[in-house]
This record gives C-alpha cells, sequence and structure tokens, in this order.
C-alpha cells in the first residue's frame, strides 16, 4: 500500500514538473521570444480612448517625424548585437539632447510622438535608438529594459564621444520608462541631467505576476519563477533582477515619474512604489482617466507644461 501510494506522489510531481516546464517555455515564447505577439490582441487592458487611437495612428506627428533628416547610427553592444538608432540635430545648433527610450514591440520612430515637441518647442537634438530585439536592431529577445539600460548607456557615451558637452534627458514609455529607471541606477555620466519615466513598472516579475492574474487567472507561481530561470539561461538575465525598484534606490539623477490614473495594464501604485524609493530629487504627476500612454494625447498642454517645468529647473 506505501508503495502505491509513494508511486502515485511521484507520478503526481513528475507530473506536476512537467507541466510546470511546458507552461515555463510557453510564456517565455508568449512575452520575451522576439516575434509577433497575438496575445495583446484584444487586451482589454490595451484598449485606449478614440482619441488616443487616432492620434497614435494618423496624428501629424507621424508626417512630421518622416519628413525630418535623421541620421541613422549603429553600435555594437556588449554581447555583440548591432544596434540601430536615429539622431536629429536641432535646427539650432545645442547641446541638449533627449534620448529616448519606446514600449514593449514598438521602435525608435513611436517617440516621434513625444520628440516633435522637444525638436520644437524646446530646441532639443533628437535620439530615438530601437531597442534590442526591436525595429532593426538585432536581438532575438526582448530585454524589458535589463540589457537595455547597458545599451542605453553606451548609446549615451557615443553621444558624449562625439560632443563631450551634451547635456542628456532621458525619456521613456512603458518598457521605455523601466528601462530609464533601470539605467538610474549605474554609474551615468555627468551629462545626464534629468529623468522622465511614464509608466513603468517596477520590475519585469511584478508585470508579469500582475499580467497573469488579470489576463491568465492564475498565480505566479510555480510557472512564473520556472519562466524567470528559462528567460535567465536563453536570454541572460532573470525575471526578478530586470528590477527598475532596486535600481531606482541607487539613482544620482532627478526622476519625473509620469502615469495615468486610469492605467490598467501597468497600475499606477508601481509608479508610487518606484518613487517612495526613490533618493533623489523626483516628482509624480498623475493624469486622471489617461490608460497606458495616453497621457501625452488626453491631456497633451499640461503633459507638455509639466515637462517642460522639470526640465528647466533641473537642465537650464
Amino acid at each position: 500500500m506505501k508503495k502505491r501510494i509513494l508511486l502515485l506522489v511521484s507520478m503526481i510531481i513528475a507530473i506536476v514538473l512537467v507541466v510546470n516546464v511546458i507552461g515555463s517555455i510557453f510564456f517565455y515564447e508568449l512575452a520575451i521570444k522576439r516575434g509577433p505577439k497575438d496575445f495583446l490582441q484584444g487586451n482589454e487592458d490595451l484598449e485606449v480612448s478614440a482619441e488616443a487611437m487616432d492620434e497614435f495612428l494618423d496624428g501629424d506627428w507621424i508626417e512630421w517625424t518622416n519628413d525630418q533628416p535623421f541620421e541613422t547610427l549603429h553600435m555594437t553592444s556588449f554581447d555583440e548585437l548591432d544596434l540601430q538608432g536615429s539622431y536629429l540635430p536641432a535646427k539650432q545648433e545645442t547641446n541638449k539632447t533627449v534620448v529616448f527610450a519606446h514600449g514593449y514591440l514598438g521602435h525608435g520612430f513611436d517617440m516621434g510622438l513625444f520628440g516633435e515637441f522637444y525638436y520644437k518647442d524646446l530646441g532639443f537634438n533628437l535620439f530615438t535608438p530601437d531597442l534590442r530585439g526591436h525595429g532593426k536592431s538585432g536581438g532575438d529577445y526582448y530585454g524589458f529594459g535589463w540589457h537595455d539600460r547597458l545599451d542605453l548607456i553606451d548609446w549615451i557615451d557615443v553621444l558624449i564621444e562625439d560632443n563631450p558637452n551634451v547635456e542628456i534627458v532621458l525619456h521613456g514609455l512603458s518598457m521605455g520608462a523601466a528601462t530609464v529607471l533601470m539605467a538610474s541606477g549605474e554609474q551615468l555620466p555627468d551629462n545626464v541631467t534629468a529623468i522622465v519615466a511614464d509608466s513603468p513598472y517596477t520590475s519585469v516579475y511584478d508585470l508579469f505576476a500582475y499580467q497573469m492574474k488579470r489576463m491568465y487567472h492564475l498565480p505566479d507561481k510555480p510557472v512564473l519563477p520556472s519562466t524567470s530561470l528559462v528567460t535567465k539561461m536563453r536570454a541572460g538575465y532573470s525575471l526578478q533582477e530586470a528590477s527598475a525598484l532596486e535600481q531606482v534606490k541607487n539613482a544620482t539623477v532627478p526622476i519625473l515619474y509620469i502615469h495615468g490614473e486610469g492605467d490598467t495594464f501597468v497600475p499606477t501604485d508601481m509608479t508610487y512604489e518606484l518613487a517612495a524609493v526613490t533618493n533623489t530629487p523626483h516628482e509624480v504627476i498623475t493624469f486622471p482617466e489617461a490608460n497606458h500612454g495616453e497621457a501625452i494625447v488626453l491631456h497633451r498642454d499640461n503633459y507638455i507644461k509639466e515637462i517642460t517645468r522639470f526640465i528647466e529647473r533641473y537642465m537650464y
């Protein structure tokens, strides 16, 4: 009898382990491996207002961005990927430059929505890279900000090599916001004077745990720790170590946090958690009813006003 019970328990454990392994590989390929992500189609958390959708898809910024004489820059990453970015000098020569970081599944072009303002109103140079795994940059996985933070710092070094007096603002959206915050915990050059983080998450693990519960009604354990292990083996980082929350504790640059109060894809509480452990000068600005990344459209005038005020305080 005892042998039968032991055999049954062993079989159950084996089945659970096999299911866990299969689930971990499934979630890695679902979210982290480079490629189309059909699971986001029809996701209610990403549904934006008609006004925002019209601006994202047909806004004047698209034609403006297409018409600009961007220069293509290339860089080899620490792990030998060919990364690509686009640089646009200001109309009048200046040292002031904004370095953008786009969101998940996006590319550098997307940040033209913000770039037009920096270029026209603030007179900045623009630099907007395709993060690894995105656009025309190499890579077979999405770094969710972790390896991207090192790429971003290398890009900053490229800009400094070209102009040692360059003054840089980092501006990231969603995954890009997490990227600039993860970079903030590294030893940034003094040329970086301010950071703008729009709709960031605390860590990749926290984000996935939130999405697993919301989208699939599943707890994070045991699949997510196993997915983290798969990610470590295949992409070289774990979901736990990819933490903006830990990085901002070591930040030395002023940070402006921005979040929509109606964000259901990355909860607004994550921004408050990040701000609570930030030791540098920082502010939190939230915008009512704005879903993920919508604030620039639904509250454009106030959005631009707040960014301008913050940048002028720490840069001019």
